[in-house]
């Protein structure tokens, strides 16, 4: 059966600070986990006025801290603005005080523009082979002790933290494959190369340590509401956010508009069809097509749901909806 997660980038509202963000990340959390989400998982970005969950893993552990059961995880870290033993720590300090609750996922963009990544102090020399280096060096400081080990995570080491890798193209489907390591795939803003990074992943697959089989994860926009028309007016927050960012200008997540879609030029229009084309927005029976179709075509092991709702009890009222869409399709299966 398909897993269903939760990807929430701690938005901050037009109106609102990161201190109303963190509070409604955690309500989240804990509606996910009363409604049986499998994981809740919280990105890093930087430099953006509309996201608050920068410092990931001190966001993640007060969700942890007020959560009982659902896993907490980055989706993503981002690699390339940390040293690999700080990262371990991190994450063995957060698996040491909720066992068994935490992943770890990666990725290797910076997560921001050029100019923040440099004040990041991220190396910008673009040496492809570093990722897979830094990957294994987090690997080994999670696993168990050597004692020949000269540098160990304290705490980290023994922990065991799960750790998936994340991508929107190939090189990261490659690299899971090669490690033997969980895919994540960004297909709720980035899903070009969605079909051949799962299959790529699946066909070059080698059995590790850490994973027998394949196993996928893929992004999903839903934005449920009773009907369509209250669902489209609250994916155009959604949609304003990505034309701020596309066109240079991001900011606070804004509230829905009436007609926004309707007044878009071609290109801002086409654009959004085809970064946003992984979503499912309308009624519950809208949106358990949509899901239903996206499962069917990707066959991936989770889906992992994310909706940048600018009122905070529709977006409780979204997670709701997919819950029940999501579990009406495991009994139909």
């Amino acid at each position: 059966m398909t897993q269903l997660s939760v990807l929430d980038l701690a938005p901050i509202v037009q109106g609102g600070d990161a201190a109303q963000a963190f509070a409604n990340s955690v309500s989240l959390a804990q509606h996910a986990e009363r409604l049986g989400y499998q994981r809740f998982w919280l990105a890093e970005h930087h430099n953006m006025k509309g996201i608050a969950s920068a410092a990931t893993s001190i966001v993640m552990g007060h969700v942890a801290q007020q959560t009982k059961t659902i896993r907490i995880g980055a989706g993503g870290i981002m690699l390339p603005n940390h040293a690999p033993l700080v990262i371990a720590e991190q994450f063995g300090t957060l698996a040491s005080l909720y066992p068994d609750r935490i992943d770890l996922g990666i990725g290797r963009a910076p997560g921001t523009d050029q100019l923040t990544a440099q004040a990041l102090r991220r190396t910008l020399s673009g040496n492809i082979d570093q990722f897979p280096r830094d990957v294994m060096e987090i690997l080994a400081y999670l696993g168990p002790d050597s004692p020949d080990a000269r540098v160990r995570a304290v705490p980290g080491y023994g922990t065991n933290v799960p750790v998936w890798i994340l991508g929107s193209s190939t090189y990261g489907a490659q690299l899971a494959a090669a490690l033997g390591l969980p895919y994540a795939f960004a297909s709720h803003f980035a899903p070009g190369e969605l079909d051949f990074a799962i299959e790529l992943y699946r066909r070059q697959f080698r059995p590790s340590e850490y994973l027998d089989k394949p196993y996928v994860m893929a992004g999903f926009n839903i934005f449920a509401a009773d009907t369509d028309a209250e669902a489209k007016l609250l994916f155009t927050s959604l949609q304003q956010a990505f034309v701020n960012l596309r066109t240079g200008n991001p900011g606070q997540l804004p509230p829905p508009v009436e007609g926004f879609g309707e007044r878009l030029d071609p290109a801002a229009a086409g654009m959004l069809a085809n970064a946003l084309s992984c979503s499912a927005v309308g009624s519950p029976e809208t949106v358990r097509q949509g899901l239903a179709a996206f499962i069917a075509r990707t066959g991936v092991d989770e889906v992992i749901v994310t909706a940048q709702i600018f009122d905070h009890k529709a977006r409780l009222r979204s997670f709701e909806i997919a819950a029940e869409v999501h579990a009406d399709l495991a009994k139909a299966a």
